[in-house]
């Protein structure tokens, strides 16, 4: 590629094409051209992080008020909104960009004029060179410019963090969106049917999402080995640091892309998210943290009570907000019929108040935060 830009240089400007590689070598012109690249690529894909969250920041607006199902475990836990779910995803891939950022901050230093690997008897400035390419500096050590490919691995861990996130959230509009769930709906944009059963709306994107992780993480953990035993200062081996970087780098191009089209498309079933919120006891701990503020109970006393409560309601047949009030009387004599106001989806998301919690006004708080820090 060296001889080539060269000669493509000297059909420009002619002969003194001839002194392109005067106080160089193709081991420090490597290396600036590939942290060159990744720098670029690592600005590209912090801006379309900048895209995505400003596509959950829309979404979040429009359902800070829609209740949906918390889940530990992937089992019922306690009523959140589905703006608020939609936020945490922005908390990640803002600390995602903040990745590529450190990584950049670390990469801008450039090793042009290390030549092979000891420097060079021309006196060049290599502060001079630094500055017209875009680096903040030159690198400090000739060994180091032409056998570090840390800067790519930096990269590569950022890239593979960021893609893990995205799979956790095409892992949700997979299960989001099936029949059992029913809590979102893609557009054929964003899904394809089958091609025997004419029912089937199936989340491809959202599972391809899923899939470019192996691959990223895959490259990874090829440069990794790569690098893990090479003496300095420049082998051979280092050949294979571009092909699992670029491939890395563009699956997760696509994949940003994709998953901003995919949170713009969705629509939830606001009815069936409410209804899901409701089941599974989901407001014991709004029933346990009454009896501790209302009437003083030890919060352990409290959760036994609760317990009881929710056992009675599993015989019943029917939620807690169902039993009652003499029956609850049965378990605690102090309950009053107050602690029906608490025992529905809305009041327990209204009721998480604390800063960072899922209450509709702290959801629209972290929405208008972000969207100043993004603007």
């Amino acid at each position: 590629i060296h001889l080539n830009v060269e000669s493509r240089l000297k059909d420009i400007i002619g002969e003194p094409a001839g002194r392109l590689h005067t106080a160089r070598s193709r081991n420090d012109q490597v290396a600036v051209d590939f942290r060159l690249w990744v720098k670029s690529a690592c600005e590209t894909r912090h801006a379309q992080l900048t895209t995505l969250m400003q596509a959950l920041l829309a979404q979040a607006g429009r359902h800070a008020d829609t209740v949906m199902p918390g889940f530990t475990h992937l089992q019922t836990a306690q009523p959140v909104t589905f703006g608020h779910h939609l936020m945490a995803y922005v908390e990640m891939f803002d600390r995602d960009r903040g990745r590529f950022s450190d990584a950049i901050a670390r990469m801008n230093e450039s090793p042009l004029g290390a030549a092979a690997l000891a420097g060079t008897g021309f006196p060049i400035d290599r502060h001079m060179t630094a500055k017209a390419l875009g680096f903040d500096r030159p690198m400090a050590n000739s060994l180091d410019c032409v056998s570090a490919r840390d800067f790519a691995l930096e990269a590569l861990a950022s890239v593979a963090i960021c893609a893990q996130h995205l799979s956790r959230l095409a892992e949700e509009i997979v299960i989001w969106s099936s029949a059992q769930f029913g809590f979102v709906r893609m557009s054929d944009a964003w899904s394809t049917g089958s091609s025997i059963m004419p029912q089937k709306r199936n989340p491809d994107a959202a599972e391809l999402v899923r899939a470019k992780v192996g691959r990223i993480f895959g490259a990874l953990t090829s440069l990794t080995l790569v690098m893990k035993g090479l003496p300095l200062a420049y082998s051979k081996d280092m050949q294979e640091d571009k092909v699992p970087t670029f491939e890395a780098f563009d699956a997760l191009e696509l994949s940003l892309a994709a998953m901003a089209g995919m949170v713009t498309d969705l629509e939830p079933n606001i009815d069936r998210m409410a209804l899901a919120a409701g089941s599974g006891f989901s407001t014991a701990t709004d029933l346990a943290d009454w009896l501790v503020r209302e009437l003083g109970i030890p919060f352990r006393d409290a959760h036994h009570v609760t317990g009881a409560a929710v056992k009675l309601a599993e015989t019943r047949g029917c939620e807690l907000a169902d039993l009652p009030i003499a029956e609850l009387q049965g378990l605690e004599a102090r309950i009053t019929p107050a602690i029906f106001d608490v025992l529905t989806p809305a009041a327990s998301v209204a009721s998480r108040r604390s800063y960072g919690g899922t209450s509709p006004d702290q959801v629209r708080a972290q929405i208008a935060r972000w969207k100043d820090i993004l603007s």
